[in-house]
């Protein structure tokens, strides 16, 4: 089995002259969950970006590593799989072709089919519905689903709990328990219950500058 660790050292970032955080040493590594807390609008979102490479750092640098070998920035996206409410999926697809579509470049989890995805997601009822016709909680089920379902080493998951009911929301905590065990898993969340008991804390209002 693989193993990632990523090391952040002095972390910050900052947009214009306010810092958003500031001086993060943290070594995330997996088979751990981590959730990042704080207030609405305290950077929860904005770390993630930045832990999983998509924006920049202002301050600071990020080191991933896998299987005690330096993975280069431009690769990360290989060993990462993300779950937000603002990510955006093809509203002109069928939920048939959108799970076709993401497994065609990234690998699927334990060599499931599409139909075993669609499955496991409680979704097989809308496989040939389009995308456009979903509603919230069924779009965040499949961002989820999607996330939980890629065969990667680290999981990101921002309010993961976001327009799921209480039956969807179920489901979310019984996935993060059967496919997450080996991972490693951040969670940016303001509500305990979207983030296991054993979850390591990481409050962004201790990293203000």
């Amino acid at each position: 089995m693989s193993k990632l660790s990523i090391s952040a050292n002095n972390l910050s970032k900052r947009y214009n002259r306010e810092w958003i955080f500031r001086n993060l040493n943290y070594t995330f590594e997996q088979g751990k969950t981590y959730a990042i807390t704080g207030p609405n609008g305290s950077g929860k979102s904005t770390l993630m970006q930045v832990l999983w490479g998509q924006l920049p750092m202002s301050e600071g640098n990020l080191a991933y590593t896998l299987n005690n070998q330096p993975v280069d920035m431009d690769e990360v996206f290989k060993q990462v799989s993300i779950a937000t409410p603002y990510m955006e999926l093809i509203e002109e697809f069928t939920l048939h072709e959108q799970v076709a579509f993401h497994f065609k470049s990234r690998p699927v989890i334990n060599g499931y089919s599409l139909q075993e995805v669609i499955e496991i997601m409680y979704l097989e009822q809308a496989k040939d519905k389009y995308i456009s016709n979903f509603s919230s909680g069924m779009k965040q089920r499949l961002k989820l689903g999607l996330a939980f379902l890629t065969d990667t080493p680290a999981l990101f998951l921002d309010e993961p709990g976001t327009n799921l009911d209480r039956q969807a929301f179920d489901w979310f905590t019984q996935q993060l328990k059967n496919m997450c065990a080996n991972r490693l898993v951040c969670i940016a969340s303001n509500q305990p219950e979207e983030y296991p008991n054993d979850a390591e804390i990481i409050n962004l209002s201790d990293y203000k500058a």
